[in-house]
């Protein structure tokens, strides 16, 4: 699954291009609880195509309705929406709560844009698929909209009769080794929203992937880290257990702005990596401080799928700006239960020697 946002402009704007009229909704302001997050964006086609959410469900529900019932003109009640932006709040009371499937006491209030300009949108997605972080204003007056790069994502504002959201091209995965934790962990990454490349240069392992959706390269790691060039949206996970892939990727991974640099292995593997590191390529501690390992949360995890579990959800955690506590790091639940005497021992070659 692609990004998100990018998908839901994608879509509207192919709907723009072949001449059909569309609505962009966005949620500019919650009260309350609330199933999606200020800044969440949804597209509605006259024939009531639907891509992205602003709710559970239930509201797209009644916009689909309504727009729909509108655009055949089948309801004289039922005007065809045009003009400029128009705000419209869900959930104010307890009864429309319960209708629309809000939380107790939600609420939430949309911008309908109705018929974007093509041109804008088809700028829009060009500059995410560039890689580009951008603002975008639109004049509350009229519905004019203007691009401009952003250096760092901001929260969506209302000011001055203009909102402004800021939009950021899709997050990234460079997995190195194309193994079994790599299949599982390419999985939930994709269905994260995650564009995922795996690079392997071992045709043992590339002959037997089967995780659709993710690219799969032959390059030497390093050679491949270079060539994806990392950004703030970008993370680079070493799975392959073998310094000559690992290291030097790694290595190469940490020079970037990759918000997230992790390599599998033991608590032991990860202090010999450090001093490999060290000791033959010249990095300091300093360097190696935003290198995450033994990466994951501490779930217990032992399987593959587990293992994999645990790396996603620290990915995202990282992602979302989550500080966790220390003891739901592997290394330091692993040392706090090697004190109690509570850690079981470890497996050399298997599974739980990745940990």
């Amino acid at each position: 699954m692609e990004n998100l946002d990018v998908m839901v402009l994608r879509t509207l704007r192919d709907w723009r291009a072949a001449g059909k009229r569309a609505l962009l909704a966005t949620v500019v302001r919650t009260w309350g609880s609330s199933p999606r997050p200020v800044g969440s964006i949804m597209a509605l086609a006259e024939d009531g195509a639907v891509v992205g959410s602003v709710s559970g469900g239930c509201i797209e529900d009644d916009l689909i309705y309504r727009h729909t019932q509108a655009y055949s003109g089948k309801e004289p009640g039922h005007q065809i929406p045009s003009g400029p932006p128009s705000f419209v709040k869900y959930g104010v009371t307890a009864d429309e709560a319960h209708r629309f499937g809000l939380p107790c006491g939600g609420t939430l209030e949309l911008l309908l844009e109705y018929d974007p300009g093509l041109g804008p949108i088809e700028e829009l997605v060009r500059s995410l698929e560039a890689g580009r972080l951008v603002r975008r204003t639109v004049r509350l007056a009229d519905g004019q909209v203007t691009l401009a790069d952003a250096d760092a994502p901001e929260e969506l504002s209302i000011s001055d009769g203009l909102l402004v959201n800021t939009f950021g091209p899709e997050y990234r995965m460079l997995l190195i080794g194309a193994g079994q934790i790599t299949e599982y962990l390419a999985t939930m990454a994709l269905f994260s929203g995650f564009a995922v490349t795996v690079c392997d240069p071992r045709e043992e392992y590339r002959g037997s992937w089967s995780v659709p959706g993710a690219r799969v390269v032959a390059e030497m790691p390093d050679d491949m880290v270079t060539a994806f060039r990392p950004d703030r949206r970008s993370s680079v996970i070493a799975l392959t257990h073998d310094p000559k892939l690992d290291d030097l990727a790694l290595m190469e991974a940490l020079k970037t702005e990759a918000f997230y640099v992790g390599a599998i292995g033991s608590r032991r593997n990860n202090e010999a990596r450090h001093q490999r590191m060290i000791e033959h390529f010249g990095l300091t501690a300093a360097d190696l401080q935003r290198l995450r390992g033994p990466i994951g949360v501490y779930i217990g995890s032992k399987t593959p799928a587990e293992i994999a579990v645990s790396i996603m959800a620290e990915v995202l955690a990282v992602k979302n700006g989550v500080v966790l506590p220390r003891d739901m790091e592997v290394g330091q639940a692993k040392n706090m239960r090697a004190v109690q005497g509570n850690e079981p021992g470890s497996i050399v070659c298997g599974v739980a020697a990745a940990r």
